[in-house]
């Protein structure tokens, strides 16, 4: 899959993604602009920027993506409906949550799964979809595992390797991990460090379906 015709495959599998706290109003901008050009399926903001991301796809299809829970996964339950119901009144109709990190690993699984089932219940009530990001980095292969199989349980439309804020990003065996578990259920997202077509094309071939980047300009590019 390296030939011209296919760049518009992979480019609808890209989320066009500028969280960095520093980001401005221009960058934004531009990633919009970008995304369009593109014909990326989303841009990924952080919740401040929505409606402004929002505004400048108006006249486009590219979705609105941002992210709850953001980066930690540590707040409340309540707080990460709030932010949900807030970011869709905004725009927003993909919903990228951080699961609860310290409790999937304190065995709390009633809880990582009740936090999970109350985004999605907001986020599907509003025609948004959810991805959990599980953060492997910070998992051993068994909590990995649990992760995808409470997010498939719970109801959630994909799964998510990582914030790009913690000790790694996506790599391809975890990817695989992730898609064996969840089967042809649920999508699975590869996020961070995804910066060239080969590394893209590894996660694909491993079971991704989705494509957190900065760099998807380049990626196509180089089709």
């Amino acid at each position: 899959m390296t030939n011209a015709k296919d760049t518009a495959k992979i480019a609808r599998m890209i989320d066009h993604t500028l969280l960095k706290p520093e980001a401005t109003r221009a960058q934004i901008e531009k990633l919009c602009a970008e995304a369009v050009q593109y014909d990326f399926v989303s841009v990924c903001v952080n919740p401040y920027w929505v409606a402004t991301a929002k505004g400048f796809l108006k006249d486009s299809q590219v979705k609105v993506c941002t992210v709850i829970g953001f980066p930690l996964g540590a707040n409340t339950t309540e707080t990460k409906v709030y932010e949900t119901q807030n970011a869709i009144e905004n725009g927003a109709c993909e919903i990228d949550m951080v699961i609860n990190i310290g409790a999937l690993k304190s065995g709390e699984l009633e809880y990582v799964e009740n936090d999970i089932i109350k985004i999605v219940q907001t986020s599907h009530e509003n025609d948004a979809i959810v991805k959990v990001i599980i953060e492997t980095a910070l998992l051993t292969d068994d909590e990995k595992v649990s992760a995808c199989q409470i997010a498939a349980n719970a109801g959630a439309d994909f799964v998510k390797t990582s914030t790009g804020f913690s000790t790694g990003g996506a790599n391809i065996e975890d990817v695989k991990l992730m898609r064996e578990t969840v089967g042809a259920i649920i999508g699975v997202k590869a996020s961070g460090g995804i910066k060239t077509l080969d590394d893209a094309l590894k996660m694909i071939d491993a079971g991704a379906n989705r494509l957190g980047t900065s760099g998807g300009v380049k990626i196509v590019s180089e089709i």
